[in-house]
């Protein structure tokens, strides 16, 4: 086996090792909690056998190391803000990451020493591999994170119309914004997936006596949508001095739409541009090939013949 594919082996154990090592002690720690939760339940005394003791006691150690490699990296809350956007709000999605996170480099650390030990100390390359499994290793849960709030804000982004028309219609109904907060997450569920599960966390503000103004803005601060956040401001706006809120929320609503148009208008024209150059690749030599083959075929017969003949 040559020092390339090896590397790629590498590359891939690391990336099982981390996946695996974070799994078992997000469901050592998970299972460990649920039986507490059980035994409280119960009003029995919290206990654990040897297995789930250490299970958990693996993952609280993983756990701490992600935190503080966190604390030491993440100093603008970028972290935190994209948990919040990819909807990891609980204490155990926070806490799986972390543990995914430790797991990564500890599966990076250990896959760099057995690749010392299989006979790599005397390759020149290997402080370049060992390099680029512990970058790897490091990197790769954030690229993960980044990724899952992308996925999320563009759900979100999605469902922007349709909560724009529902609230137009609850508001025509009567209700105020705080009752259609409620409609839509009690209602709305299977049309709002991710909108009403935001909104849900906003009612537990509003009913914790918190400010719709400063609920919305923060909302809008984390969720980093776009098109939300106009809508947010529309209903800051009339919540703080009143007014008619259909109008507004249907200019908004046209905007949307507008913007969306325009942008669908420029992927279709980079598609055809992408699909011209596939074209000219792939598909002009082919049909030039059909149709001038046969005449230079014929051109080159003619050729020799003259030739022969002479």
């Amino acid at each position: 086996m040559n020092s390339t594919m090896l590397a790629t082996v590498a590359v891939t154990a690391v990336l099982l090792a981390g996946v695996a090592l974070a799994l078992l002690a997000m469901i050592g720690l998970r299972s460990r909690e649920t039986r507490q939760l059980e035994q409280r339940a119960r009003g029995q005394a919290p206990g654990a056998d040897a297995f789930e003791a250490d299970a958990g006691s693996f993952a609280r150690m993983l756990r701490g190391v992600g935190s503080a490699i966190e604390k030491i990296i993440d100093k603008d809350g970028e972290t935190a803000r994209l948990l919040v956007q990819a909807g990891w709000r609980g204490a155990a999605r926070r806490n799986g990451f972390y543990v995914f996170r430790a797991g990564m480099l500890l599966g990076g650390g250990l896959l760099v020493l057995l690749m010392w030990t299989v006979g790599m100390s005397h390759s020149q390359f290997l402080p370049l591999y060992c390099f680029a499994l512990l970058a790897m290793a490091f990197l790769l849960p954030m690229w993960v994170l980044r990724s899952m709030a992308a996925g999320r804000r563009a759900r979100l982004a999605r469902e922007v119309p349709l909560f724009i028309h529902l609230l137009v219609l609850l508001f025509e109904a009567g209700l105020s914004t705080r009752q259609a907060f409620a409609t839509l997450v009690r209602e709305g569920r299977g049309v709002l997936p991710e909108m009403g599960q935001e909104f849900e966390l906003v009612l537990r503000q509003l009913e914790a006596g918190g400010d719709i103004a400063d609920v919305l803005r923060g909302m809008s601060q984390q969720l980093d949508v776009s098109d939300l956040d106009n809508v947010l401001g529309v209903l800051r706006q009339v919540d703080r001095y009143g007014g008619e809120v259909r109008e507004p929320l249907l200019e908004t609503l046209k905007t949307i739409e507008e913007r969306r148009g325009l942008d669908l208008r420029e992927r279709v024209n980079l598609t055809a541009g992408r699909m011209t150059v596939v074209m000219v690749l792939f598909f002009f030599p082919a049909l030039l090939i059909l149709v001038a083959g046969p005449a230079v075929l014929s051109i080159l017969r003619a050729m020799s013949q003259v030739g022969g003949g002479s």
